[in-house]
């Protein structure tokens, strides 16, 4: 059984590429390396993460804020697409897997802009509806 590093070795690039292509193209967002991991943020608060087998969950996802209750039933819906994160998920996040084969990068877009619309100043808003 292969270990963590070798599964992350093993992922394609392209998936934090485009996320991060999703994200930043969002009014000042800005992204923060981590390691493995990626935060996107807005005002200095994040409305995304990037993560690449969080405390060894063998998990690559991406993880956004969502109105209350959203998680549970999303999760509730498709478990095999949708996660509790640790320690965010109580708080209002879910995770969504990019590491399956087919990814639904359109619902990554209105799951991220979701958690941005969340989190941005209102200013940022009204410059977000216009892209």
């Amino acid at each position: 059984m292969p270990d963590a590093t070798t599964k992350r070795e093993r992922l394609p690039n392209d998936r934090l590429d485009k996320l991060s292509a999703i994200c930043l193209a969002l009014p000042k967002a800005m992204r923060e390396d981590k390691g493995s991991h990626a935060s996107f943020t807005v005002s200095r608060k994040v409305f995304a993460y990037y993560l690449n087998d969080h405390h060894g969950d063998g998990v690559v996802s991406v993880c956004c804020k969502v109105l209350p209750g959203d998680n549970d039933r999303l999760i509730a819906a498709n478990p095999l697409k949708f996660i509790m994160p640790a320690y965010i998920g109580p708080r209002g996040w879910v995770g969504l897997r990019l590491d399956s084969p087919t990814v639904d990068w359109a619902e990554v877009k209105e799951l991220v802009r979701g958690s941005y619309a969340q989190t941005a100043p209102k200013r940022l808003l009204r410059v977000m509806k216009q892209i």
